[in-house]
């Protein structure tokens, strides 16, 4: 059973962004009714704005990116999370918000970390003898040993798409709400499939996953529940009738038709 079973619009007033999206205007409530739920939807539909309301709402860690509450790129976002209203089953014991483009953030964070841990170890090696010292050093030495057994010495040796799912793996747990906002911009598909199966593990270990994308190849997750941001209305749709899901196959099926007609 998800943990986050429904969230819901309350009435409101506002006439500024995003209460001047349709499909927020037209919003009223959704029920999540499986362990991954799927928001689809063309650039500019709102599905990232939702899903940035919700991690909000729901008091999501961020990862590799500003506190949410705090964040100047949610500072309207965090108008439509006040308004929003959840039903939940219970309370995930972990979970996190990642946007694609936070992997950046988070490398640097941890680049710089992993430095001043090293630095740390040199200062203490020569300001402190005897029982302080191994007592310093050992604190820095544990610190940086966790970073690096977490996410090596150097992050940056991983391409973005491998260093992205050794840091999701990293991270997930069990009994965790997990919300990605289009998680597949740095993976090639054949990741994006190894992201499907890790998904696919934590989800037999009790976690639920809210995640906004354009890849097929995600959308295909077994049993996926899929929102599709259609306008003005948010409507489930299945699969097959996605019409990212169609037109790649058109494409793929056929690309010298389409090509022709550039």
């Amino acid at each position: 059973m998800p943990f986050l079973k429904s969230i819901s619009l309350k009435l409101h007033s506002e006439s500024v962004f995003p209460f001047t999206l349709p499909i927020i205007q037209n919003f009223e409530k959704i029920e999540l009714t499986s362990p991954v739920t799927i928001f689809v939807g063309e650039n500019g539909s709102g599905k990232s704005t939702l899903i940035e309301s919700i991690a909000v709402g729901m008091n999501s860690v961020a990862v590799g990116s500003d506190n949410l509450k705090t964040d100047p790129t949610l500072q309207k976002v965090r108008l439509l999370a006040e308004k929003l209203s959840f039903t939940t089953s219970k309370q995930p014991s972990r979970g996190f918000f990642f946007r694609a483009e936070d992997y950046f953030g988070f490398v640097k964070k941890m680049k710089s970390e992993i430095a001043e841990l090293k630095d740390l170890e040199s200062e203490y090696e020569d300001k402190y003898t005897g029982y302080a010292k191994l007592l310093t050093t050992g604190m820095a030495k544990g610190q940086h040993s966790a970073l690096r057994a977490k996410y090596g010495d150097d992050p940056d040796a991983f391409s973005h798409g491998e260093g992205f799912l050794n840091l999701l793996r990293s991270r997930l747990v069990p009994e965790g709400l997990y919300i990605l906002d289009e998680p597949e911009t740095p993976l090639s598909p054949q990741n994006q499939i190894a992201l499907l199966s890790l998904i696919k593990e934590m989800v037999a270990k009790d976690c639920q996953f809210i995640i906004a994308t354009h890849s097929p190849i995600l959308m295909a997750f077994t049993d996926a529940q899929i929102l599709h941001f259609n306008e003005d209305v948010i409507d489930e749709i299945d699969y097959e009738d996605v019409e990212h899901v169609t037109l790649t196959k058109s494409f793929l099926n056929d690309p010298e038709n389409f090509l022709r007609r550039l």
